[in-house]
C-alpha cells in the first residue's frame, strides 16, 4: 500500500502482536458477558434495530438485541453498508467441540464428537456465540484461547467480580502459563517476548502517566526485558527475576497522575499502544471470507468492544476517529474495490467533525486527529492530483466519493487543528477558502501530469530532430484534443459540482502545456520550413478548439469567461534564438569579469566561515559559473558542443585569471636570508671566556640558553599573513573541486549533442576536460603558494626559534627542542586551517623549507655559529627529531619514505660535520679540483674558490668549504687562512 499509517510505529511489535493482545484484552473485559463463560450464552447471528445503546452515531456501540429478531444492523444501515444476507446456519458451531461457558474451552473430549453419529452431531450444532465469532474473526487458535481462559480462571479464583481495568493481563499470563503449555520452548520464548514488549511499550516507552528517566523501578524492568532477548526468563514462583518483574510491573502500572492511590492500573492506555491495539480490535469487524465486507454482527461486537475502553484509555471521540481510519484503511488494503467502505469512512467523518468541536480536547486526541486526517487527505489528493491516471469512466464514481471526503477532512483540519493553516502555508501549501479553488488546483495538476505522460509516450522530443519533432508535435496536438474531450465527457460533469468552469480550466491548462512545447520547438528553428507550417496549422486548430471549450463552459459566468481566456497566452515564434543565445553568453561572461575585478579590489583572503575555509570571492565566482551553466541548459534549445564551447572557453579564461590572482603572493626567495660572507672561525675569545665565567659566578644565564626555557605549551608562531596564504591554498582546492563538478555536469549532460564536425575537428579532444588549462594552472599555482607559505612560516614566522637562534654560540646550549615545539604547534594550526586534501602538499613544502633552514643554520649561519666535531652526535640527534616531527604529523599525511628521501641532502651534510678536519680538507681538495677541471693541484698552485650554487650536498665543494668555515679548530682555521686568505670572523658577542 502507498498509504502511510498515521499511527506511530512501535519497534518490536507488528500487527499480529497487536491483534493477539487485542483479543486477550477483549476477552478479559467481556469474560462476564453472555457467551464468554457466563451462565447464559446469547447467540449473535441475529440482531434488531431496536435500541441505540449508549451511542448516537453510526459507528457507536449499542446494546445487543434479543434473540431471534430480524437480521438488520443499525450500524451498517447508518454507514451505508449492505447486509451479508447469510443464512443463520452460516455461523453455527458444534456444541461438542468447545463450551464457551467452560473455563478451559473444552466441555467434552474431542474424541467423543468424532464417535457420534452424523445425525446426532447435526442436532447438537448451535449458533455461534460472540466469543466464538470474535475468536474466529481475530484468527486466534483454540490453543491460545484455552491458555487465556485457564489464566483468567487461575487469576480470578475468589475474585470473579474483579474489574478488567485492575488486571495487568500480560503479567498474569506470564505468571500462570508455563513452557509446558506450548508446543516447544521456542514458541514459549516468542510468546514471552511479545508479552514483555507490550508491557515495555505501555509502561516504559509510551506510558499514559509520564515516567522519570531516573526511575529505578523502570531500570530494573528494562534490564529484565533485555535479558529476555536471548532466552526466556524463569517465571517460577522461586525465581528472583520473576519476583523483580512482578514488583516492577505492579509499581509502574499502579501509578497515578497526582501520586495518590489509584483504583485502576495503567499498562495499556498510553498512546500509541492503546490505539494500535484498539484498531486491531476494530479490524475484526471485517468478514474473514470477504474482507471488503463488514459482518452483520458488527453492532454486538462494537458494544462488547466498549468494555475495553477503560483498560485502553479509549473514549467515544477516539473510538470514532479509529473506526473512521480502520474503514478507510480497509478500503485501500482490499484493493479499492468496495466503495461502500469509502462511503462509510466519510459518514464517520460526520461524527469526527462533531467530536472535533468539543471543548477540553486532549492533546493526544488533537495529535491523532491531525495525523489521521492528514494521512487520509494525502492519500486521496495523490489520486486527485493525477485523476486522469487514477480513474476512468467506470471508476469516476469513486472520485466523486473521494472529493467530499477530502473536503470534510480539510475543513476539520483547518477549523479544529491549531496552527494547521500556518504550518501548511510554511510548507508552500495554499489555503483554499472555497472548494472550487481546490478543484481548480486538482484539474491543473492532473492535466499537466496527463500531458507529460502523453509527451513521454511520444519520445519527449529529446531524441528526435528536424521533421521527427514536427511529426511528434502534430501527433501531440491530436492527442491533446483527445485529452480535452475525455476531460469534458467524463470528469467535468463530476467536478462542476464544485467548480462551474472546470472544463474551461482544463482547456487553459492544456493550452499552456502545448504552448510551452511549441515555443521550445520554434526556439530551435532557424528558418521556416514546411513541417513548421504544418505544426503551426495544427497548433492553431488545437487552440481554436480549446478556446471554444472555454467559451462554452463560461456562458453562465458573470464576465462571460473573459478572465479565464486572458490566461491563454497566444502562441508565438522566436526565429532569432541562436543570435540571442550568443549574446546571452557574452552578457554572462561580462558579469563574471565584474566579479573577478571586484575580487581583485576587495579580497582579503579571510575564510568565508569555519566550515567553508576559502575566499568569499571564489565562492561567488563558482556560484556565478554554476548559475550560468544551469541557466544555459534551461534555455529551451538543442544545445550543441559549439555552444557549450562558447560558454566554457569564456569561463576558463575567467578561472585562469582568478588562479593567477591567487598565485600572486610573492616568491620564496624573498624570505630566504642573504648568505653571510665566508669567514674562518676564531677560537674562543678572551671576551667570551670572561662572559661565561661571569655568568656562572653571579647566576646569570647565557643569552643563548633563554630559548630553551620556553613554556610547556608555546603558542604557534604562524602569522596572519601565512594564515592568509593557507586560505589561498584552500581556495585553490575549492576551485579545483568545483571546476571538476562543472566539468562533470557539462560532460554528462544529456542536453549536449555532438557538433556536426568530426572529432578531429572539435575544439576539445576526446575524453578531455572542458577546463583542462584551468586544472593545469591550479596545480602550478598550488605548488607555488604552498612553497611560499612554507618558506614564510619557517624563515619569517619561526625565525626567532629556528634560523635566528638555533646553535647560536654553541650547540649544547641552543638545541632544536624549543624550535620543534613551536613547529608542532604551527603544523597543528596548519592542519586546522588547510583542508584535508590540501594538507599533504602543504606539509611537504613545510618539511622542505625546514630542511633548507636547517642546512642554512649549519652552512650559512654567520659569525655567531661555530661547530666542532664533537657536536656531530647532538646535531644528528636534533635532525632525527626534526624528521620525526613530519613522520608523525597527521595520519600518514607524509609517508616516511618521502621524509627520508628529502632528508638525504641534510644527512649528507650532517655526516660531513662528523668527519675530521683532515678528511674534510682532503675531500674538499679532490672535489674542488674535479669541479674546476684542473685535475691534481701542483706544487705552488692554489685551489680555486668554489662558487656558491645553493644546491648543497656532501659532494659539493662549496658545501664542504662551508663546513670548514664553521669548524672551530686550529687545523681548519689554518687551512682556510693559507688557502683562501679568509678573514677571521669578528666575535658576535
Amino acid at each position: 500500500m502507498d498509504l502511510s499509517s498515521p499511527l506511530e510505529k512501535l519497534d518490536g511489535l507488528d500487527r499480529d502482536d497487536f491483534r493477539e493482545a487485542a483479543y486477550e484484552i477483549f476477552f478479559t473485559a467481556c469474560r462476564s458477558s453472555p457467551g464468554f463463560g457466563g451462565r447464559s450464552a446469547i447467540t449473535y447471528y441475529n440482531s434488531s434495530e431496536g435500541g441505540d445503546g449508549n451511542g448516537s452515531g453510526p459507528g457507536s456501540p449499542m446494546k445487543p438485541p434479543g434473540v431471534g429478531m430480524a437480521v438488520t444492523s443499525r450500524v451498517k444501515r447508518a454507514l451505508g453498508l449492505r447486509m451479508l444476507k447469510r443464512a443463520p446456519s452460516s455461523r453455527r458451531s458444534s456444541s461438542c467441540g468447545a463450551n464457551p461457558s467452560s473455563p478451559s474451552g473444552a466441555g467434552s473430549s474431542p474424541r467423543m464428537s468424532s464417535t457420534l453419529p452424523a445425525s446426532s452431531v447435526a442436532r447438537l450444532r448451535r449458533p455461534m456465540t460472540s466469543a466464538e465469532i470474535m475468536r474466529q474473526q481475530m484468527r486466534v487458535t483454540e490453543q491460545s484461547d484455552n491458555r487465556l481462559r485457564k489464566t483468567l480462571m487461575r487469576t480470578l479464583v475468589g475474585q470473579m467480580g474483579r474489574r478488567a481495568e485492575t488486571i495487568i493481563l500480560p503479567l498474569e499470563l506470564l505468571r500462570h502459563l508455563k513452557p509446558s503449555e506450548f508446543n516447544d520452548a521456542h514458541e514459549y520464548h516468542i510468546w514471552q517476548k511479545r508479552q514483555l514488549k507490550i508491557l515495555e511499550a505501555g509502561l516504559l516507552l509510551h506510558p499514559s502517566i509520564p515516567l522519570e528517566k531516573s526511575d529505578i523501578v523502570a531500570a530494573k524492568f528494562r534490564d529484565i526485558i533485555n535479558s529476555c532477548e536471548t532466552k526466556a526468563i524463569d517465571t517460577g514462583k522461586n525465581s528472583e527475576a520473576m519476583k523483580t518483574l512482578c514488583n516492577s510491573i505492579v509499581s509502574l502500572a499502579w501509578r497515578s497522575p497526582d501520586g495518590g492511590a489509584s483504583d485502576v492500573c495503567h499498562w495499556a492506555d498510553g498512546y500509541p499502544l492503546n490505539v494500535q491495539i484498539y484498531t486491531a480490535l476494530l479490524s475484526s469487524v471485517f468478514d474473514n471470507k470477504d474482507e471488503t465486507l463488514v459482518i452483520d454482527e458488527v453492532d454486538e461486537l462494537l458494544e462488547l468492544m466498549k468494555k475495553t475502553w477503560s483498560t485502553l484509555g479509549i473514549n467515544r471521540s477516539i473510538h470514532n476517529l479509529c473506526f473512521t481510519w480502520v474503514l478507510f484503511e480497509q478500503y485501500i488494503a482490499t484493493g479499492q474495490v468496495e466503495s461502500d467502505l469509502l462511503g462509510a469512512s466519510h459518514a464517520m467523518l460526520t461524527e469526527v467533525a462533531a467530536d472535533a468541536k468539543k471543548v477540553n480536547r486532549e492533546a493526544i486526541y488533537i495529535k491523532m486527529l491531525s495525523n489521521v486526517l492528514t494521512a487520509m487527505k494525502k492519500w486521496s489528493e495523490k489520486r486527485l492530483l493525477d485523476y486522469h491516471e487514477s480513474f476512468d469512466r467506470g471508476t469516476v464514481g469513486i472520485m466523486e466519493s473521494i472529493l467530499p471526503l477530502v473536503f470534510s477532512a480539510t475543513k476539520i483540519l483547518e477549523e479544529d487543528i491549531p496552527c494547521y493553516v500556518s504550518i501548511s502555508q510554511e510548507k508552500g501549501e495554499t489555503r483554499d477558502e472555497a472548494s472550487g479553488n481546490r478543484i481548480d488546483y486538482y484539474i491543473r495538476a492532473s492535466l499537466r501530469n496527463a500531458f507529460a505522460k502523453v509527451l513521454d509516450k511520444n519520445g519527449n522530443g529529446t531524441s528526435l530532430e528536424g521533421q521527427e519533432v514536427s511529426e511528434m508535435l502534430i501527433k501531440l496536438a491530436r492527442e491533446t484534443e483527445e485529452l480535452a474531450s475525455k476531460e469534458k465527457d467524463i470528469f467535468s460533469r463530476v467536478l462542476k459540482k464544485w467548480q462551474p468552469i472546470s472544463a474551461g480550466v482544463a482547456a487553459v491548462t492544456l493550452h499552456t502545456c502545448y504552448g510551452t512545447l511549441l515555443k521550445q520547438y520554434l526556439t530551435g528553428t532557424s528558418m521556416l520550413k514546411n513541417e513548421t507550417v504544418l505544426v503551426l496549422q495544427r497548433a492553431g486548430k488545437l487552440e481554436k478548439l480549446l478556446v471554444q471549450m472555454v467559451v462554452e463552459d463560461s456562458v453562465e459566468c458573470e464576465d462571460g469567461g473573459k478572465a479565464i481566456v486572458r490566461e491563454m497566452v497566444p502562441y508565438e515564434v522566436d526565429s532569432i534564438i541562436v543570435k540571442l543565445m550568443k549574446q546571452w553568453v557574452q552578457d554572462k561572461l561580462k558579469q563574471g569579469n565584474e566579479i573577478y575585478q571586484r575580487a581583485k579590489e576587495t579580497e582579503t583572503w579571510n575564510p568565508k566561515s569555519k566550515t567553508e575555509p576559502y575566499a568569499h570571492s571564489a565562492e561567488e565566482l563558482v556560484r556565478f559559473a554554476k548559475e550560468a551553466v544551469k541557466n544555459f541548459f534551461e534555455i529551451p534549445i538543442n544545445i550543441t558542443e559549439n555552444l557549450v564551447y562558447d560558454l566554457t572557453e569564456g569561463l576558463e579564461h575567467l578561472f585562469r585569471d582568478y588562479i593567477t590572482f591567487i598565485a600572486s603572493c610573492g616568491s620564496k626567495q624573498s624570505y630566504i636570508p642573504t648568505l653571510p660572507p665566508l669567514t674562518r672561525c676564531s677560537l674562543d675569545s678572551k671576551f667570551r671566556k670572561l662572559w661565561k665565567r661571569a655568568a656562572c659566578s653571579v647566576g646569570i644565564e647565557d643569552p643563548n640558553n633563554n630559548l630553551g626555557n620556553e613554556g610547556n605549551n608555546p603558542r604557534p608562531s604562524t602569522s596572519r599573513g601565512t594564515q592568509r596564504l593557507y586560505i589561498r591554498l584552500n581556495t585553490l582546492h575549492y576551485l579545483q573541486s568545483q571546476i571538476h563538478s562543472l566539468d562533470k555536469t557539462l560532460t554528462l549532460s544529456p542536453k549536449v549533442t555532438p557538433s556536426p564536425k568530426s572529432w578531429f575537428g572539435n575544439r576539445r579532444q576526446l575524453n578531455s576536460s572542458y577546463f583542462e588549462h584551468s586544472r593545469s594552472a591550479i596545480q602550478v599555482a598550488f605548488q607555488h603558494v604552498a612553497e611560499v607559505a612554507a618558506y614564510r612560516l619557517i624563515f619569517l614566522d619561526s625565525n626567532s626559534v629556528f634560523y635566528g637562534s638555533l646553535y647560536i654560540g654553541d650547540v649544547i646550549n641552543s638545541r632544536i627542542r624549543p624550535a620543534l615545539r613551536i613547529l608542532k604547534q604551527n603544523l597543528t594550526l596548519l592542519c586546522a586551517i588547510v583542508t584535508d586534501r590540501a594538507q599533504p602538499l602543504a606539509l611537504q613544502e613545510v618539511m622542505k623549507a625546514s630542511f633548507e633552514a636547517y642546512l642554512m643554520v649549519l652552512l650559512a649561519g654567520g659569525s655567531s655559529r661555530t661547530f666542532s666535531r664533537f657536536d656531530h652526535p647532538m646535531i644528528e640527534e636534533d635532525f632525527d627529531n626534526l624528521k620525526r616531527v613530519f613522520c608523525t604529523c597527521g595520519e600518514g599525511l607524509i609517508v616516511e619514505d618521502m621524509v627520508e628521501k628529502d632528508a638525504e641532502t641534510v644527512e649528507g651534510v650532517v655526516a660531513l660535520m662528523g668527519q675530521s678536519t683532515e678528511q674534510l680538507v682532503e675531500d674538499f681538495s679532490i672535489v674542488a679540483c674535479e669541479a674546476s677541471g684542473i685535475g691534481v693541484v701542483g706544487a705552488g698552485q692554489k685551489l680555486p674558490m668554489p662558487p656558491t650554487t645553493g644546491r648543497w650536498n656532501r659532494l659539493d665543494p662549496n658545501t664542504i668549504l662551508r663546513v670548514l668555515c664553521h669548524r672551530n679548530d686550529q687545523a681548519a682555521n689554518h687551512f682556510l687562512k693559507r688557502t683562501f686568505q679568509l678573514a677571521k670572523r669578528r666575535d658576535s658577542r
